[in-house]
């Protein structure tokens, strides 16, 4: 008894959930005859083609370096003209500059290296037109690996200067 007595007030509960309103809001001709009135305004949203915030679009944002060396290679300068390009046309963007190196060579001479590193992509963004406030230099050294691997491979990914916008 006492259990079906809960099952009828449960079932009352959830077939009044079930009503609509007098004024036919909830139902199908409701809708359609409204179908034409926009209440909220259509509001387009623009992609930008540059991101405001992590550099300029679809550019690598790491230049890679050979091994004990801190001159940029070849290969790599069409990076840099990219990110002077997108620094020159956005004068309030800062970047700062993370010069890394692999594992090899001691703490204190490896933090010299990844400055030196990170001063090499500084000076290449100066010299193609950004202004030194927007530019900043540090050295993690070898403190923050790209790859754990004691390969060549693994060296190469950690011989770098990472580009870091603000």
């Amino acid at each position: 008894m006492k259990n079906s007595l809960i099952l009828a007030i449960v079932a009352l509960g959830l077939a009044g959930c079930g009503i609509s309103p007098k004024d036919g809001s909830d139902d199908t001709t409701y809708y359609y005859s409204n179908r034409g009135v926009s209440a909220v305004p259509t509001v387009q949203a623009a992609t930008p083609a540059v991101s405001t915030q992590n550099g300029p679009v679809g550019v690598a944002k790491i230049v890679y370096f050979d091994f004990d060396r801190s001159d940029i290679r070849p290969q790599d300068r069409p990076i840099i003209e990219a990110h002077a390009s997108y620094l020159r046309n956005r004068p309030a963007s800062r970047v700062v500059l993370e010069g890394h190196t692999d594992e090899r060579g001691g703490r204190e001479y490896n933090i010299g290296l990844g400055q030196r590193r990170a001063d090499a992509v500084k000076r290449s963004l100066e010299l193609l037109g950004v202004p030194p406030r927007q530019l900043e230099g540090i050295s993690w050294g070898m403190e923050k690996p790209a790859s754990p691997e004691r390969t060549e491979e693994g060296y190469q990914l950690n011989r770098r200067t990472e580009f870091s916008y603000r």
